[in-house]
């Protein structure tokens, strides 16, 4: 089975309730598991501690859901991948050939993880990103 990769703006809707929650949830329970990369687990705990500070979330929702975060990688719900130097290397690559397409840094580097593992389709709620994945033939669902 091809497995989904899930950017951390999609990923987020699972861990803190905001529109587009429920979409997310009925999508990841299609999927034993969910691909997402090394680098999601800094941008989550760093969305986390941002919504902390603008007084969206407790400092306890924040902890828990870091906490569930956790517990579903332990689990293997989610399926972390390293990012190396050849994602990097492929992040360069895709900015190059997504010239119309305005990718920011990391969501480049998504982009070349969920390539690298082969992904057929990535879950965001980045629109920007979600084009830029469907013109590398990935099919993008969006949330939010």
């Amino acid at each position: 089975m091809n497995l989904p990769y899930v950017d951390t703006s999609a990923l987020a809707k699972w861990y803190v309730s905001e529109p587009g929650s429920e979409a997310f949830e009925s999508f990841v329970q299609e999927f034993p598991r969910v691909v997402i990369s090394r680098l999601t687990m800094v941008e989550l705990r760093c969305l986390l501690a941002r919504r902390r500070r603008a007084g969206d979330i407790t400092e306890a929702t924040a902890e828990g859901a870091f906490q569930l975060f956790q517990g579903d990688v332990a689990r293997g719900h989610l399926e972390v991948h390293p990012v190396g130097d050849q994602h990097v290397m492929g992040a360069v690559a895709l900015l190059g050939h997504l010239r119309a397409h305005p990718l920011r840094t990391l969501d480049a580097l998504h982009l070349a993880v969920a390539q690298a593992t082969e992904s057929r389709i990535v879950a965001t709620a980045d629109r920007v990103m979600a084009r830029a994945a469907e013109a590398l033939g990935i099919r993008a669902v969006t949330f939010g």
